[in-house]
């Protein structure tokens, strides 16, 4: 029978000296961890950034779920978003900037960005009377939501606009689409600091808002911020070498053209007349609040229409043509209270031109769309006049 040697005093001096080593390493972990939630870094780590620095700046907000083919990828760092976009460049001082600001076709969805709506007004090379030189920003973000919108927009009043140009669409109007957006519900105190400031009707304490705990804020609790925000950084590699920031597909389903007999708008059918308490005017008004002397064009954006079975009935995937008309209506009559800037341009894209969605289109519709709101920005940047 053998019996267990008991640990010698150099064995127990190692084994103290690891446990000690091991909690050291725990308390400084821990500290950390406390020290971050405290001070709370990530909005300052945003910032940092070797986009328009070591790698171009991105032509659009980034977006995307397939980082290994788009070298891009979904966020909700309003500061890491937009120091890695063009726009995060010193504004020169012949330069006329404008701000388009909008949903996925604004984006351009399955569009390369050569080919977007910004990047047709800046073919356009248009100019000022004083001799600026218009440059436009692609400021678009997918997922309809007015107030997603203006989340962008107030981020962006820092980078000196001349100019915003805020296209709209029926459903970027519901209440029920204003909490919507992951983008909102993780910027929580910028939400409710604008549903304070303009009295929006949201409620913020509404727990779609995300707040986290105090362990939320530490380094494990951000550690997804983190990544991603280092995930940025090393697509802007790829990005820079390939332009490319958006998985095209080969194919794609076209948009909708045939409907079943349905006349439903959300949680809206007719005869309930879809009036301005259902739909978020007053994020639209804090918008052009905010902006101040900044002036605000609103464009009610393209869109398709059907000529399939019940197209009398529909008008796309998205609208009965009852919602429709009305909310054209209330736009234009609120436009004309509050005295907005406004265009209404919902047929200025021939319908073969769209692509997977009533509102996507191709790049001849982006061509199409810039033709038609050209003359109004010219108007806006040359005597400043109505459009």
């Amino acid at each position: 029978m053998t019996t267990q040697e008991p640990p010698t005093a150099s064995e127990l001096y190692t084994w103290r000296k690891g446990g000690r080593i091991l909690l050291k390493a725990l308390i400084l972990f821990l500290a950390l961890n406390v020290a971050f939630a405290v001070l709370t870094p990530l909005p300052l780590l945003g910032r940092l950034s070797w986009y328009n620095i070591l790698v171009p700046g991105r032509e659009r907000l980034p977006y995307g779920e397939n980082l290994s083919r788009a070298y891009n990828l979904s966020l909700n760092s309003l500061e890491a978003m937009f120091a890695s976009h063009e726009i995060s460049q010193p504004k020169a001082p012949d330069e006329f900037r404008v701000l388009l600001v909008g949903d996925s076709a604004t984006w351009g969805m399955l569009l390369p960005p050569a080919d977007t709506l910004a990047a047709a007004l800046n073919a356009a090379g248009y100019t000022t009377a004083d001799g600026r030189r218009a440059r436009f920003y692609n400021l678009g973000y997918p997922i309809m939501s007015l107030t997603k919108d203006l989340l962008l927009l107030d981020y962006a009043l820092q980078y000196q606009p001349d100019l915003i140009v805020w296209l709209v669409t029926l459903e970027s109007f519901p209440r029920d689409k204003q909490l919507f957006p992951p983008l909102v519900q993780r910027n929580p105190d910028r939400v409710r600091a604008l549903i304070a400031d303009y009295a929006l009707d949201l409620d913020p304490g509404d727990p779609q808002l995300f707040t986290p705990d105090f362990w939320g804020q530490t380094i494990v609790g951000r550690r997804r911020d983190l990544a991603d925000w280092l995930r940025l950084q090393m697509a802007g590699l790829l990005w820079g070498a390939t332009g490319i920031d958006q998985d095209y597909p080969e194919a794609y389903t076209p948009r909708q053209e045939d409907f079943e007999e349905d006349r439903s708008f959300h949680q809206f059918a007719e005869p309930q007349p879809l009036t301005e308490r259902e739909l978020a005017f007053d994020v639209l008004r804090a918008g052009v609040a905010r902006a101040g002397n900044v002036p605000v064009l609103l464009v009610n954006e393209p869109m398709f229409v059907s000529a399939g079975q019940n197209s009398d009935l529909r008008y796309n995937f998205f609208y009965p043509r009852w919602a429709y008309d009305a909310y054209r209506d209330l736009l234009r009559q609120r436009a004309d209270a509050e005295g907005w800037l406004f265009l209404d341009l919902w047929g200025a894209i021939d319908m073969d031109q769209f692509t997977d969605s009533a509102v996507h289109y191709t790049p001849e519709g982006a061509r199409q769309l810039a033709e038609a709101l050209g003359p109004a920005i010219v108007n806006l940047m040359s005597q400043g006049g109505q459009p």
